[in-house]
């Protein structure tokens, strides 16, 4: 069988991580999302895979087709405008052909045995569609899902109300598709938005009573707001074997499994606690507290007695000596002056809110630090509070109190009175 993964949206809910980097291309437990994906295709046995693209696939293309990917073949297409995932399927058509395909969007990641017995599940129906569902306490964000006593899929309602709950699973975008699928693609409508949807699509077929569901074997994750990268994180960690093949002076201390790549260097005193990932020409301590869900991804520099907690630091940035940072996702090339601190945590203890697209949300973390774009530099003493977001490009002074979000390319800098004494005279 072969798949599609549809990777052509511009993430602004992911901002401003994805403002110079396209989304499938973030970092979990060390390798860009879409990899993860990719590999557990080739260990299910698919040979040929199409991706949609469009948002920076340049850079996409560029990125995946660096790897070997040994038997499996990887094809793209561009979806010049994106008029919703529908219409971005439907580029797959032609690759498809006759034959049944995997279909699934690039930023949900699943856990092992997913792919393998979603297939076997299709072939063993009959059907003309099957999809992967999922039970959720909180499903009102997503597309819910009814099937009946026989498999079939009766329902699908996109977001309803708490109030309004016609069942507790969840649509997990990613399904095994036939011919039929093309067919009702043609007949969907545009919505309200201008945009077809391939729950509309898939809600035509579902009439006709050809639609099964497939409850997920494993783990699954929708990655579609930064800190959706820390619990993408902490899955694939979860299951990390110890492997250290890169340089450890005497004095260190790794405890549980702790990866090191070739290539990094891990210097006296520091004091590192699994699951953690340390990635290739990384620079860590003297004296540093690496604790458990941390990953370095590339040319990561940790100065002297810093301490990192749950945290994802991307392709080289230096975080400055005495520094803390804690659940926090920090982009490529940032530079954090010394003594800079992330808060993780209110005081009144509820879940720490974050603005997305312009709108206050809940992240529903009690812990969660900061959020940083690419090419920040904090200057030594900045107090940084829990959920704010630091936008690309973005400074900070000496001494700076960050208790608001800073637009893209802005300098802060603290205003503060100062009296000059002459100490002679008192």
């Amino acid at each position: 069988m072969k798949a599609a993964i549809l990777a052509a949206g511009e993430s602004t809910r992911m901002r401003p991580l994805s403002a110079y980097v396209p989304k499938h291309l973030l970092p979990v437990a060390g390798e860009p999302m879409i990899f993860h994906t990719l590999r557990g295709l080739r260990a299910a046995g698919i040979r040929d895979v199409l991706i949609v693209t469009g948002y920076m696939e340049e850079e996409l293309r560029r990125t995946i087709d660096d790897r070997d990917w040994g038997p499996m073949s990887i094809a793209y297409v561009t979806q010049t405008e994106r008029r919703g995932t529908a219409d971005a399927a439907s580029f797959a058509r032609e690759f498809a052909g006759d034959e049944n395909l995997l279909l699934m969007y690039g930023d949900v990641m699943v856990g092992p045995g997913t792919f393998e017995g979603l297939v076997r599940a299709h072939r063993e129906s009959g059907l003309a569609l099957t999809l992967s569902v999922i039970e959720m306490e909180d499903p009102t964000a997503y597309g819910v899902v009814v099937v009946g006593d026989d498999g079939c899929v009766k329902r699908l309602v996109e977001k309803p109300s708490r109030d309004n709950l016609p069942s507790n699973l969840v649509n997990a975008g990613v399904y095994v598709v036939g011919p039929e699928l093309w067919e009702a693609i043609e007949k969907t409508e545009e919505s309200e938005r201008g945009e077809r949807e391939i729950t509309d699509s898939i809600s035509l077929l579902i009439e006709r009573g050809v639609v099964g569901a497939y409850w997920l074997p494993s783990w699954w994750i929708d990655v579609g707001r930064p800190w959706d990268l820390l619990e993408a994180n902490e899955l694939i960690l979860r299951d990390a074997m110890r492997r250290v093949d890169g340089d450890i002076e005497e004095g260190v201390v790794l405890k549980g499994p702790v990866i090191v790549e070739r290539g990094a260097t891990v210097r006296s005193g520091a004091y590192i606690i699994g699951p953690a990932y340390i990635g290739p020409e990384c620079v860590v301590g003297p004296n540093c507290f690496i604790r458990p869900y941390t990953c370095l991804v590339r040319k990561v520099k940790i100065g002297n007695a810093v301490e990192i907690k749950n945290s994802i630091i991307m392709e080289g940035t230096n975080i400055g000596h005495l520094s803390y940072v804690g659940d926090s996702v920090i982009g490529r090339r940032v530079n954090f002056g010394a003594g800079t601190i992330t808060a993780n945590l209110r005081h009144d203890n509820r879940p720490v809110k974050v603005t997305v697209k312009d709108q206050r949300v809940s992240s529903g973390r009690r812990k969660l630090g900061a959020i940083i774009g690419d090419n920040v530099k904090t200057g030594i003493g900045t107090s940084i509070g829990p959920g704010v977001v630091i936008h690309q490009d973005s400074r900070t002074g000496i001494g700076v109190i960050v208790d608001r979000d800073i637009p893209p390319g802005r300098l802060v800098v603290a205003d503060q009175p100062r009296r000059v004494l002459d100490v002679t005279r008192m």
